[in-house]
């Protein structure tokens, strides 16, 4: 199983934009960008959509998700 990193989603809170903004940027619907953050919708291994808004963030797509057990 996988979630989202803890530093992902402080870099998310600390941004300089809007949480929405990023994820326009980034491509990726601002209600599915925060299901996935919040949990509401499972994370995938390698999910493309967490990926691209890491990239918008400045971090490497590895970065933002971390394994559990």
């Amino acid at each position: 199983m996988v979630k989202i990193s803890r530093e992902f989603k402080a870099r998310l809170k600390l941004a300089d934009q809007p949480a929405y903004k990023i994820a326009n940027q980034a491509g990726v619907n601002p209600t599915t960008l925060s299901k996935l953050v919040n949990g509401i919708e499972p994370v995938k291994p390698q999910d493309e959509r967490i990926g691209r808004v890491a990239a918008v963030l400045g971090m490497a797509a590895s970065e933002a998700f971390e394994a559990c057990a």
